[in-house]
């Protein structure tokens, strides 16, 4: 081993909770992480020092902490700004380091009574013109500007434009929240758009999910009948003086060009129509839910795709390939005569050459748009609406299109990318940017289904089991944990989580589901592993304690669930497409294996918020219900009486057996594996816990041959037809091309890609040991005719890599520890060590196969 060291030390700017743009946040007291860049091997902090410019400074505190710790001064008031800045002492070193870089942190209206706007909106209460309303007030600027804000948010779907320019650059603000419970306001920084003298603040106002008809029975009107706009602008003038302007009586409303908007149907508008000079608004009740600021990012666009290929179909349509299935919408640059109206159809797949509209099922897609006609090119793009696609058919356009004129717009939220990961097979590459494609697409305001259907909810089950995933790729600490506070509201005193979040009534009934309600149990340790915050495992106890109680009641006097609806291991590739949940694996098995698994972890969360009783408590639970699940579900020899990849998979990652019968487990379900010639055979249950069963167990060769094969249903299979993100159903599309027969056949679905974290903490051997990765688990297992591979993952104390390639005979591996940690290494055929921060290089023997890992092996004898 060497150790490689170069730069200089140095402090971040400290992070104000989980925001990338700490305005006008909801946090009073708001923790703060920063990060330590420095040359020093084995580096640790021993004390910090925080300020607030020309507030206050901190005493020295004596801590190694440096992620999310404790707001030392003053609680902020609403509206309160500073200028936060840290340095650090080495351990060992008696100066500090230089003060790092401020971050400007502003509080946003943290008390109800902050408030002097109402909410307004449409004098209209009649049951015909429902199209988006236009509101406006004007208002005099009475001299130099120091700073101003807005403060803003609807019932429905909003932008606000100041003298004609947006404020901000969000888009379907506020975004959808449990608004029965919660509301999300915005804070923007307008000083750069206000002008001495007369101004106009104008807002857009449409229905999005609070009126709009949403769910697969397009059912409107969902939290209110009537749309509203709640904003504050407050302007702060040089002498201190402060105006308000509110939304109040005084505004106006009228209707504009855009005559009809819809999530799933799309957006139509008509360039010739210009906005009246409107009639008085009407004041509305607001939501009964809290207003409260986000703790995660908007809504952004945030980034554009060309065309790959624009083809002429027929005279008056043109078919245009974007290359890549993504959210978003078009944007186009036409010119042509006053009324020629231009057509916009989206879908993910083609069928005959032409749009394949079957699988977004009642949704339209279609956006429309009617030209001016000034004779200047003219540029639109929806405000209010996205859809999922890869391809679009536009018709009406005068004359050729130009691949120039349009552009598709990536719409989803603003995280940021913190994950990386590469290796020598192209296709499993591809894959991987599959997964992350599919995860982008469905992140918008909420952790979507998909993108493209009448249906885009908040299923729990998919963030379940893809959560640790998409905590590697981007920073999806606030995002995540703001959603799971709506799962906690919506979650009732007998524990029955919503198979999805928010939660509208549909045809779907509503039940205690085993893999969609264990999202409670999961995903906030998940959280507390990947970012280090300790806050949704505290906020989320009692919800999870709920789920949990709830489950138990379903249990026999055997300890084993045997009653109730249950999907079990949803979307098995062996189900009918008519019928995805009839899967191959007992769905009480895996309801009873996830009820000992999510009580053992309620176990391991009542021990962190310092509940010690509900602790044994629940182990005590768990420990009653694995013995059922063995009396029940396993034979004397090991076998489970679902002869499954899931069922072992469920029995072998959760610890549901004893030591001996996980190896006879490990051995039926590699044979199972090769009997399968390596094609996968499991649903959302089995999915996630499959490759790591087999590695578990001494199969690392099969588990890699699994993940390789290109057969249908593999996770390579889509990747051979072309597939650019990840498929819901394992054949979406059938080898012949054709589309999937199924009712519910999504080409963008994230689940099925939780496969992209055995790959981040196996292949690539990247992998926290301790919160926040303070301790790190370098376990790289080379196999499947890789050459190399890596991770890479900013943590919250900085970049962790881990890169290896094979050499001839040896495997060379170079790993980055982030200051004030460590890493256990373990590669093959050595012993562990442990390493402080700082850059290493390993070299170990291991010798690659000589084997095309594509090949089927031999099978083995049964046990």
């Amino acid at each position: 081993m060497s150790h490689l060291n170069t730069g200089a030390t140095r402090v971040s700017a400290p992070r104000i909770e989980h925001h990338t743009r700490p305005l006008g946040i909801g946090e009073p007291a708001p923790r703060l992480s920063w990060r330590v860049e420095t040359p020093e091997p084995g580096w640790r902090q021993r004390a910090y020092q925080i300020e607030a410019i020309g507030l206050w400074t901190s005493e020295i505190i004596e801590s190694a902490e440096s992620v999310l710790v404790t707001w030392p001064g003053p609680a902020l008031a609403s509206r309160d700004r500073a200028d936060v800045r840290v340095r650090v002492w080495a351990r060992g070193a008696d100066e500090p380091t230089a003060w790092s870089e401020p971050t400007t942190v502003e509080a946003g209206l943290l008390a109800p009574g902050d408030w002097d706007a109402v909410f307004v909106g449409s004098a209209d209460i009649s049951e015909g013109d429902r199209r988006p309303i236009l509101l406006r007030r004007d208002f005099p600027v009475r001299g130099e500007v120091r700073a101003a804000r807005v403060y803003a948010t609807a019932c429905g779907v909003y932008e606000l434009e100041l003298n004609g320019a947006r404020a901000g650059d969000d888009v379907l603000a506020p975004g959808w929240t449990s608004y029965h419970h919660r509301l999300h306001y915005q804070t923007y920084d307008v000083t750069d758009l206000l002008r001495t003298g007369e101004n106009t603040i104008t807002g857009w106002l449409a229905d999005g999910w609070w009126r709009g008809e949403f769910g697969w029975n397009r059912i409107g009107e969902r939290y209110g009948a009537d749309t509203a706009l709640l904003a504050q602008l407050e302007i702060e003038y040089a002498d201190g003086t402060v105006d308000r302007i509110v939304t109040d009586e005084s505004w106006t409303w009228s209707t504009g060009p855009i005559l009809s908007t819809s999530i799933y149907d799309g957006e139509h508008h008509d360039a010739r129509v210009e906005a009246g000079a409107g009639s008085p608004v009407q004041r509305k009740k607001g939501p009964e839910g809290e207003l409260i600021a986000p703790a995660g990012p908007p809504v952004r666009r945030v980034e554009e795709l060309p065309p790959v290929s624009v083809e002429r179909v027929d005279a008056g349509t043109h078919l245009i390939d974007f290359g890549q299935n993504l959210s978003g919408r078009l944007r186009i640059t036409v010119s042509g005569p006053a009324g020629t109206q231009i057509g916009m159809r989206h879908a993910e797949v083609l069928e005959g050459g032409r749009l394949c509209l079957r699988p977004i099922r009642t949704a339209q897609a279609h956006d429309v748009y009617v030209l001016a006609g000034t004779g200047e090119p003219e540029t639109w793009e929806p405000r209010f609406t996205y859809h999922g696609f890869r391809y679009a058919e536009i018709t009406g356009w005068p004359g050729d299109l130009d691949p120039d004129a349009v552009v598709a717009v990536v719409t989803h939220d603003d995280m940021t990318e913190i994950g990386q990961f590469e290796c020598s097979d192209p296709l499993l590459q591809r894959l991987h940017e599959n997964v992350r494609w599919s995860m982008r697409d469905n992140f918008v305001s909420v952790p979507t289904d998909c993108p493209q259907r009448d249906e885009r909810l908040g299923w729990t089950g998919d963030l379940q089991v893809f959560a640790p995933t998409a905590a590697f790729l981007y920073d999806v600490a606030g995002t995540i944990g703001d959603w799971l506070a709506d799962v906690a509201a919506e979650t009732p005193d007998d524990g029955l989580v919503p198979l999805y979040v928010p939660h509208i009534p549909t045809s779907f009934p509503q039940f205690h589901c085993a893999v969609w309600g264990d999202v409670t149990t999961t995903v906030p340790l998940v959280l507390l592993e990947r970012s280090g915050d300790n806050r949704p495992v505290e906020a989320g106890y009692e919800t999870a304690r709920r789920w949990v109680d709830g489950c138990r009641r379903l249990l026999n006097d055997h300890d084993v669930i045997d009653r109730g609806l249950q999907l079990g291991d949803w979307l098995d590739p062996a189900a009918p497409s008519d019928a995805p949940a009839q899967a191959r694996t007992d769905p009480y098995l895996v309801a009873t294996a996830y009820l000992a698994y999510s009580a053992r972890l309620l176990a391991r969360q009542a021990a962190l918020v310092g509940k010690d009783d509900d602790a044994a408590h629940y182990a005590d639970l768990s420990d009653r219900v694995t013995a059922g699940f063995r009396r029940e579900f396993v034979t004397a020899s090991g076998r489970c009486v679902s002869d499954t990849q899931t069922a072992y998979a469920l029995a072998i990652r959760f610890g549901l057996l004893p030591a001996d019968l996980t190896a006879h487990a490990g051995d039926r379900l590699a044979q199972l594996v090769r009997e399968a010639d390596f094609r996968i055979g499991t649903g959302f249950a089995g999915t996630p816990l499959v490759l790591d069963a087999l590695t578990d167990t001494g199969h690392l060769e099969e588990a890699y041959r699994l993940l390789l094969s290109r057969e249908c249903p593999s996770w390579l299979y889509p990747v051979t037809m072309g597939a650019t993100t990840i498929w819901e159903r394992w054949d979406s599309m059938l080898p012949d091309g054709s589309i999937n027969p199924g009712n519910m056949t999504s080409f963008n679905h994230y689940a099925l890609g939780a496969v992209a974290d055995w790959m981040h903490r196996v292949i690539a051997g990247l992998a926290p040991a301790a919160p926040g990765y303070r301790s790190l688990l370098v376990r790289p297992r080379p196999g499947g005719g890789l050459s190399s591979a890596s991770a890479s993952h900013l943590t919250p104390y900085g970049r962790a890599t881990v890169a290896w390639r094979r050499d001839g005979g040896t495997l060379a591996v170079d790993v980055t520890v982030p200051p004030g940690c460590d890493a256990t290494v373990d590669l093959p055929g050595s012993p562990p060590v442990t390493v402080g921060s700082g850059q290493h290089r390993f070299g170990v023997s291991h010798p690659a196969p000589e084997d095309d890992p594509l090949q089927p092996l031999p099978p083995r004898e049964r046990f």
